[in-house]
């Protein structure tokens, strides 16, 4: 309750007057219970001003928005969450044992992390390790430098010691090497001198699609150290339809689905192939002129998504943090999954085929991603974070989706995040970007990596 130096020598000099006559003392003794519970009522509100789940949310969403500044992949966006949400949670777990559990060795790889000392805020420091690591992940760290300046500005207006913003800076900084010297071995830096992928010719082999024909995004994706999993293929999904063009079978059906549904969408369809779209770089040609427009990623989506649900649920910091925390691993671990079947069974898009065989003015309402085919990367994704979050919000968690408002788009409205998950995944069928069976069965291998995360590992104490 007595805060500063001079508190302390008003209340050093109150014990003093005991010694002065009654009416005197009394006024002395009015003075000074005035000014203690006026200085406790300023402790309380920095305290529950530090504990808002906004200022972490906040700490995310710039992160999303460099993220798509950037242009980042949405396999390395996943990258660019996981390490500082990890950072942040370890902060928290260190700072409330008897609440959550530390992450040390139930992700791969990940030590012991090291102890909380005493007169750090954790709140503080958690968004200071989220910001340090994620500087670390991005290219613009003049946005984030930008980011930490203001938040600074804002945290000088609460009554926090210098002494307490350094020690808790300091075990930030503790902390984020510690997870940053983690991230290090994951092989992603290593798969950045990998070789591109090479075109085969044959036509059941996936090619680079027009309107840019991008050479193949994170060929080596595989190789990235896991979250929780224990390999890349641990849920590798049913094998692709045999490559068949011969009308009525299995692949033919599907291919001429892609075609005809592509000619005949209503308007809810290309709502929702728009809404689900999340290409972080879509180009436009116009004659010799090129732009392009930049989004969230798909996971960068269902981030916004959690946020959306830690604000409506009132969720506490540490419940926020273990929230994101949770959805990321799953985002990460998912985009490992599907991106090792992409790349073993190359199977080519609908686009390549139909322009060659069906029709060459023929064009999918969603521009057609730079890597192969099966499984759907929205499908796995969506369906792991859809699990993740229903085993903490519950299975009738219905909620406004207005992640996609700041690209333009409108609000849609959902009775559960598996509803959501099932609406992004035939979104790709109405996009006229992937056959059905990737849909599906990118379904039910998001599915299974998302059931592995939610029992794998464990982060509140309950």
């Amino acid at each position: 309750m007595i805060q500063n130096g001079y508190q302390k020598y008003i209340f050093i000099n109150f014990l003093e007057m005991k010694t002065l006559p009654n009416r005197y003392f009394s006024i002395y003794l009015v003075f000074f219970v005035i000014l203690t519970l006026t200085s406790c009522g300023n402790e309380n509100t920095n305290h529950i001003a530090l504990e808002d789940a906004n200022l972490y949310r906040n700490a995310v969403q710039n992160l999303t928005d460099i993220a798509v500044y950037d242009i980042f992949s949405p396999p390395v966006a996943s990258r660019v969450y996981v390490y500082p949400n990890i950072a942040a949670y370890e902060v928290i777990a260190q700072a409330f044992p008897d609440k959550f559990n530390s992450l040390a060795d139930q992700l791969n790889g990940l030590a012991v992390s090291p102890l909380i000392p005493d007169g750090v805020n954790p709140y503080l420091s958690a968004i200071y390790a989220f910001n340090i690591v994620g500087k670390s992940m991005i290219f613009s760290e003049d946005k984030m430098e930008k980011f930490q300046k203001s938040f600074d500005e804002e945290i000088s207006k609460f009554s926090i010691s210098r002494s307490v913003r350094k020690k808790s800076m300091r075990y930030a900084q503790q902390m984020a090497e510690h997870i940053l010297s983690w991230s290090k071995k994951d092989n992603y830096h290593q798969t950045r001198t990998y070789p591109k992928y090479t075109v085969l010719e044959e036509d059941h082999f996936w090619k680079p699609t027009p309107p840019d024909y991008m050479d193949g995004i994170e060929p080596n994706w595989n190789q990235i150290r896991p979250m929780v999993i224990k390999s890349a293929s641990q849920f590798s999904p049913e094998p692709p339809l045999s490559f068949n063009l011969t009308k009525g079978s299995p692949f033919q059906n599907q291919l001429q689905e892609v075609y005809e549904i592509g000619k005949t969408l209503t308007d809810e369809q290309i709502e929702i192939a728009s809404f689900w779209d999340c290409n972080p770089y879509v180009t436009y040609h116009r004659g010799h002129a090129m732009f392009a427009t930049k989004k969230i990623t798909p996971g960068g989506h269902w981030v916004g998504i959690t946020a959306i649900a830690t604000e409506t649920t009132n969720s506490s910091f540490e419940q926020t943090v273990s929230a994101f925390t949770e959805v990321s691993i799953a985002l990460f671990d998912a985009f490992i999954s599907c991106w090792d079947e992409k790349w073993k069974t190359l199977v080519v898009r609908p686009e390549t085929l139909i322009n060659k065989y069906y029709d060459e003015d023929w064009l999918p309402i969603l521009q057609t991603p730079p890597f192969p085919e099966y499984t759907s990367g929205h499908s796995v994704i969506s369906k792991a974070s859809a699990v993740v979050l229903t085993k903490r919000f519950g299975d009738q968690f219905s909620f406004e989706d207005t992640t996609e408002i700041p690209y333009g788009l409108p609000v849609r409205n959902f009775d559960s995040f598996h509803h959501a998950a099932d609406e992004a995944a035939i979104s790709r069928l109405y996009g006229g970007i992937h056959y059905r069976m990737a849909i599906d069965q990118g379904v039910v291998q998001g599915e299974k990596v998302g059931d592995f995360i939610a029992t794998s590992i464990s982060t509140e104490i309950f």
